[in-house]
């Protein structure tokens, strides 16, 4: 139902036709429309960083981390159109401000991450990033946002992941600078 109709606001009783279930069915499981969003932002939050905490686990190195939490955000985007439209802000148009600063927050803590990974190059790698460390890692999440913004505008054929190999590639080769060698 997320995918359908872009852009028009969710009703509850259109969910609950939706899923099969009568609206008070629904609100027997969720106090609120608030909550079931609110639901749907914590699936998102658990699903991204549980795997982002594998990628951190298993990848050593700055450049590949950067690129499969990127990718990662863009698999889920796609394989999720609805939840696109939920990342977007799109679904949230008229609900509770609440519901966007959660998503304000997502972005954040993505954006954290890519920062520590950043940081992290400069110590274990000795590389610094071509940008002060915030402006790339903004850069990097600015990228992942225009990428969902258009799957979402595109009423999803233009799939995030799209040409995204070849952008990764130009991106990552601009990210960190190599050290410097020694006078």
């Amino acid at each position: 139902m997320l995918e359908e109709d872009s852009g028009k606001r969710i009703t509850t009783a259109a969910l609950a036709r939706q899923v099969g279930l009568s609206e008070a069915a629904l609100y027997r499981h969720f106090p609120s429309k608030a909550r079931m969003f609110e639901g749907l932002i914590e699936f998102i939050e658990q699903t991204l960083f549980e795997r982002i905490t594998r990628i951190l686990d298993e990848v050593q190195e700055a450049i590949p981390r950067c690129g499969q939490v990127l990718t990662l955000v863009l698999a889920f985007a796609e394989k999720n159109p609805g939840l696109s439209r939920v990342l977007g802000g799109d679904a949230l148009t008229g609900e509770t401000p609440r519901l966007r600063q959660r998503i304000h927050q997502l972005f954040e803590r993505l954006e954290t991450q890519l920062k520590q990974i950043l940081r992290e190059a400069e110590i274990h790698e000795q590389r610094r990033p071509a940008l002060p460390v915030a402006a790339a890692a903004n850069l990097l999440i600015a990228v992942v946002e225009g990428r969902i913004s258009q799957y979402v505008r595109s009423d999803f054929k233009h799939r995030p992941r799209l040409h995204w190999d070849d952008q990764w590639q130009s991106l990552a080769g601009q990210l960190l600078r190599d050290p410097s060698p020694s006078a």
